[in-house]
């Protein structure tokens, strides 16, 4: 029996010092759990002992192990905290040893109740409660509160505000990534409220939404080449300028997701949607001969799964393409279920040694619609006076 009634001396440490400073699960709690307790008492069945798991509140509970709001009742604390290497918690043989700070930790913990949180990716958002802080006249706005109230707790205060010119320069560069012209700032200054006048102009800069583009680009694995041994052009830009002109055109957050993920199911789809669903094909193609042509093309599909997932998940789905996350609420069968929707890309393996890999669209640029538009209204209009020539001479 892994727990079993001993005597314990709990560390001294005041119940009122306890209530003052909540432990938070995720923050304070799991990672030592996760790197102390989980390998013998976590998800993974076939490790697990004694039939205990602390990634689950209710399998300490049913057995004592933790008594919410009593310490010195719950087995968990004796463990870790006895000098008998026969009782103590992790083992010795298991090379791991909880330091004093996170014995304290503990014990906070389950004095406070021991509550236990889901994954911050699980959990509903909302907004916290601004703190409240002794310099009420320094704070602009509630991150401010937050600011300072960290700044206070570490004994630290604001710096003097920066002068008006090094603010509108870090402005300019947080919004387009470029420092602004000496023209730029003359203008801005000039103004009544200069900070509000460089950001109406900045953010109706094309440069924006490059900025803004340029770390969606990494999630989206974006590159003009294909990745692999050969490393081969492909034409991809199209493709990243649609993101550049999505944020640019402040496109809703809804649109921006559904155009990218399937574009080209959308009814009525525009040639812009279509160029969206290139998110799906950033993924790299691999050109080398003698491959198997199907490993490729599964992994590509995979690699559009483990993509979704890091960009608009939170979490990665990869580990449950193998088994069942041992942390996270993905079984295998539910990672199959979202792989069987990525699945459908008319694509091979071994492709992309010479520009693009099949499935290809055309793509012309707005420029060169509103040519070729043009180039259309010409030919209909000579057409016409063609045919308007011909009646004429034969009389029709």
């Amino acid at each position: 029996m892994l727990f079993r009634p001993a005597a314990i001396v709990l560390l001294a440490m005041p119940l009122a010092a306890a209530a003052e400073a909540p432990v938070d699960f995720n923050r304070d709690v799991r990672p030592i759990l996760a790197e102390n307790c989980f390998h013998c008492h976590g998800a993974d069945a076939a490790q697990r002992k004694a039939e205990l798991r602390f990634d689950d509140r209710s399998s300490p509970l049913e057995i004592g192990a933790i008594v919410p709001g009593k310490p010195a009742e719950s087995s968990l604390i004796e463990r870790i905290s006895t000098g008998d290497p026969d009782l103590r918690m992790p083992p010795p043989d298991s090379h791991r040893r909880l330091t004093r700070q996170q014995i304290e930790l503990l014990t906070r913990w389950v004095a406070q109740g021991a509550d236990y949180e889901a994954h911050w990716a699980f959990q509903t958002a909302r907004r916290p409660e601004p703190p409240r802080v002794e310099r009420g006249d320094w704070p602009q706005n509630d991150v401010d509160r937050f600011i300072l109230s960290r700044l206070a707790a570490q004994g630290l205060a604001p710096s003097p505000r920066a002068p008006m010119p090094t603010l509108l320069r870090r402005i300019s560069f947080d919004v387009t990534g470029l420092p602004p012209t000496p023209a730029q700032l003359a203008k801005w200054q000039a103004a009544s409220d200069p900070i509000a006048s460089a950001l109406d102009e900045l953010l109706a800069s094309p440069h924006y939404g490059e900025r803004m583009a340029a770390d969606w680009l990494d999630v989206a694995r974006y590159a003009d080449t294909h990745g692999f041994n050969n490393d081969s052009l492909r034409t991809m830009w199209p493709w990243r300028d649609w993101v550049v002109d999505a944020f640019n055109a402040n496109m809703p957050y809804d649109q921006f997701i559904t155009k990218q993920l399937a574009g080209d199911l959308l009814p009525g789809g525009t040639p812009d949607d279509l160029v969206a669903s290139g998110f799906n094909r950033n993924h790299v193609i691999n050109s080398e001969g003698g491959i198997i042509d199907e490993e490729y093309r599964v992994e590509y599909v995979a690699d559009r799964v483990r993509t979704m997932s890091l960009a608009w998940l939170g979490l990665t789905l990869e580990c449950a393409r193998c088994h069942d996350h041992k942390f996270d609420p993905i079984s295998q069968r539910e990672y199959y279920r979202v792989f069987a929707f990525f699945n459908n890309v008319d694509e091979i393996g071994e492709d992309g040694r010479i520009g693009n890999a099949a499935p290809l669209m055309r793509a012309p640029t707005s420029e060169q619609r509103r040519q070729y538009d043009e180039l259309l209204k010409d030919e209909r209009s000579l057409e016409n006076q063609l045919r308007q020539a011909l009646q004429f001479r034969t009389g029709d």
